[in-house]
């Protein structure tokens, strides 16, 4: 870290805490898709450690405890579940620990240069979506964005680039008349 100070440093470092915390614990509020991919580890177990895509089932297959309905959960709750199934029957006292491998997409079209399917983060706006799908093409009425989701998929309703993104949500940018 040439050219800062001490103390500069130290600020720094703490605010990349600070951040990676923040992302931590919104993972751990995020409720679970189809789409989502988790990752399970039982300390000392690797037959009980794994990776697995959600599927539109919502549920997972997991040794020894069978079919698990994750979809709607948070990884957290996962945990305690896998956590109850194997304690006592199967190990004494298991370690373990679900988090998420990768998230499900939210989708971009309309006016911007690479409209498709892109992964979500935590933390996303529609700000950051927009420069993920290239920014805008010289059509887009910038002040005409719409999202759509689960909850209003038939009617979308107007955004600012300062709101939040979820999961699955679709961003239409609409084309701008002059």
């Amino acid at each position: 870290m040439k050219g800062f100070t001490q103390s500069q440093r130290i600020i720094l470092v703490l605010l990349l805490l600070l951040s990676s915390q923040t992302m931590a614990q919104e993972q751990q509020n995020y409720k679970l898709g189809a789409g989502d991919k988790i990752a399970i580890k039982v300390y000392g177990e690797a037959d009980l450690s794994m990776s697995v895509l959600i599927d539109t089932s919502g549920s997972i297959d997991y040794p020894y405890l069978g079919e698990i309905h994750v979809v709607g959960f948070t990884p957290a709750e996962i945990k305690q579940k896998i956590y109850r199934g194997l304690k006592g029957r199967y190990l004494i006292s298991p370690k373990v620990m679900v988090s998420i491998a990768s998230f499900r997409q939210f989708y971009i079209k309309g006016e911007v240069k690479r409209p498709g399917g892109y992964p979500f983060r935590p933390g996303l706006t529609v700000d950051k979506a927009i420069a993920l799908a290239g920014g805008f093409t010289e059509r887009a009425a910038r002040q005409s964005i719409m999202l759509s989701n689960n909850s209003n998929l038939k009617r979308g309703h107007k955004v600012t680039t300062d709101d939040q993104v979820s999961p699955d949500d679709i961003l239409n940018i609409e084309q701008s008349f002059f």
